[in-house]
């Protein structure tokens, strides 16, 4: 078996399947990887083989999401807060007892949320678009998603159910990518039929509208970057629309040292940026764990 081969698992956390890949020596350094909405540890399956020579690589599918379980929203209370937990409790069993963070959109909330919990635990932060400032707020973008935080109703819950949908999902990947035929059309459509599948309205409504939740953390967030200095490194998609550049810059405001890196691609850099984006992890890694 090749030291870069991506192992396919689950385990099972209150009950629930969470299902991870699984690179690299599990006696090396860990890198703990948090996908975003809509994807999975799908989006992470270029990046894994390039990094398992040196590292211990876990990514688990958030429940609801890719191959963990997806109870109906009656059923499981969805919020950012449960998913953390939930994460919490899944390193807890593998033995992490410390790990680099890799966050990514609704991965950051949840990522940063397990470094408030336990400090210690974090040895690094690797950002891609996983945002923790308000300027890193898109305007246009996040336009719906503010409406219905502010009030869930059927004439704010449709703009937002278009997000979860085909073209909604397919935005998410191609917009600000120079290039999108570099984008594989597998990765849009697969996160597209999982976010089809029975139920995944009500529970995708569930988590967003509970985003909330997270702005109301960013002070906490920031405090924690502020006393704590931990390493960071950014590599964000520069031409992002959801989270713009300016929420990776902002990461100098209380990381002085911060590493920042805007690539000239989209939300989901690691579609078109996979080689460069490893590069970067190897070489701040390398000094930092």
């Amino acid at each position: 078996m090749s030291s870069h081969s991506v192992h396919h698992r689950a385990t099972t956390v209150r009950g629930h399947r969470i299902a991870y890949r699984e690179a690299g020596p599990a006696d090396a350094p860990a890198l703990l990887l948090l996908h975003g909405f809509p994807s999975s540890s799908h989006m992470f399956r270029d990046l894994l083989p390039l990094l398992a020579d040196r590292y211990h690589l876990i990514a688990p599918d958030h429940l609801g999401f890719g191959r963990s379980a997806a109870p109906a929203a009656g059923d499981f209370p969805y919020s950012f807060d449960r998913l953390a937990e939930i994460t919490e409790e899944f390193t807890e069993q593998l033995g992490l007892k410390e790990y680099a963070l890799y966050i990514q959109d609704y991965g950051a909330p949840i990522g940063l949320r397990l470094a408030l919990a336990h400090p210690e635990r974090v040895t690094a932060i690797i950002t891609q678009n996983g945002n923790a400032y308000e300027e890193g707020l898109g305007a246009e973008a996040w336009a719906p998603v503010l409406a219905l935080i502010a009030e869930r109703t059927p004439e704010t819950e449709a703009p937002v159910r278009a997000i979860s949908g085909p073209g909604g999902i397919r935005w998410q990947y191609l917009t600000g990518v120079p290039d999108p035929t570099l984008v594989s059309p597998d990765a849009y459509e697969h996160d597209a039929a999982l976010m089809a599948r029975p139920g995944q309205p009500e529970i995708q409504l569930d988590l967003i509208s509970d985003y909330g939740s997270n702005f109301a953390l960013y002070p906490a967030f920031q405090e924690y970057f502020r006393t704590s200095q931990v390493p960071l490194l950014a590599v964000w998609g520069g031409h992002d629309e959801i989270f713009v550049p300016e929420g990776a810059l902002a990461f100098r405001r209380d990381l002085p040292d911060a590493e920042i890196h805007l690539l000239p691609t989209g939300h989901f850099a690691l579609e078109t940026h996979a080689d460069q984006a490893a590069a970067l992890i190897r070489e701040f890694l390398g000094r930092h764990v």
